[in-house]
């Protein structure tokens, strides 16, 4: 049974949160004070966009990765490393969820997913998803279909765009894959010696490696009925393994239409008021 399957997402639920952070949390719902890592810009368009802020919302796993066999003249996944990677993720986030309805928030936007080592070992790895949560200022319902507050790695200028063009934000859907490149065989490194070649193995390991994350954030986006994946980022990380174990990581937010006017507003010519000598640096 993995973790996804062991902690079940629950609206109601504060496991796992400490106690200052079951504290921080009860102050702003009182006091309607709120904490946020939108910058000035993000924030006064979040507004715009008919949404409140609502306060910074943490989640995070600190992980322990199995072990995985792997052959060393062979591409192939690892799947231990795959699922490690994918529950850890998904811990996190169900906990940032969690507090994100601790605040009576329909979602939220700005989600940032890190993964960071330390020196305690080799196979633990923290995992932390942050963002800050925001409900719609009319009580308009905006949660993903699930129920569950919606999360969206947008910035808020983009945020902004997407809801003024009739879309709104699902969720953020990801897939991950961890791949074991094969090392290249002593007849191989001989024969291209000297000369151009691609290097068909490690070309294939690759390609296949970041079409298994393509496919299983695809995978995600049809799940929640979405339209389609905006703001797609396919990231590439080694996190301490050896050089030939890479993963493909792809995230991205999962949209849907809510009209069907689509119009986005011409661009407007903008000129910053900052100091001369900026602006001409800036070319303006």
């Amino acid at each position: 049974m993995s973790d996804q399957e062991q902690e079940q997402y629950d609206p109601d639920s504060t496991v796992g949160i400490p106690e200052h952070g079951r504290e921080r949390l009860e102050r702003m719902r009182e006091k309607h004070f709120f904490t946020s890592d939108l910058t000035v810009n993000e924030f006064l368009l979040v507004k715009a966009a008919g949404f409140e802020p609502l306060g910074l919302v943490v989640g995070s796993s600190i992980y322990h990765i199995g072990l995985q066999m792997r052959q060393w003249n062979q591409n192939q996944e690892l799947d231990v490393l795959t699922q490690a990677m994918y529950d850890a993720r998904e811990l996190a986030m169900t906990r940032m969820e969690e507090e994100a309805d601790q605040l009576g928030a329909d979602g939220v936007v700005g989600v940032r997913l890190d993964v960071s080592r330390y020196e305690w070992g080799n196979d633990l790895a923290e995992f932390i998803a942050i963002g800050t949560a925001v409900r719609h200022s009319e009580g308009v319902l905006h949660r993903a279909p699930n129920g569950r507050p919606f999360t969206s790695d947008l910035s808020g200028q983009d945020f902004y765009t997407l809801l003024s063009a009739g879309y709104r934000p699902l969720g953020l859907v990801m897939g991950t894959c961890v791949y074991h490149v094969a090392h290249q065989g002593l007849g191989g490194w001989f024969s291209r010696i000297g000369r151009n070649a691609e290097m068909p193995n490690f070309t294939q390991a690759l390609y296949d490696a970041r079409e298994l994350a393509m496919e299983r954030m695809q995978a995600e986006g049809e799940a929640v009925e979405a339209e389609g994946i905006v703001g797609v980022q396919l990231n590439e990380g080694s996190h301490g393994w050896s050089s030939h174990v890479i993963e493909y990581f792809a995230v991205g937010t999962a949209v849907t239409p809510i009209s069907d006017d689509h119009t986005i507003p011409p661009p407007s010519f903008v000129l910053t008021l900052n100091d001369p000598q900026q602006n001409e640096a800036q070319g303006f």
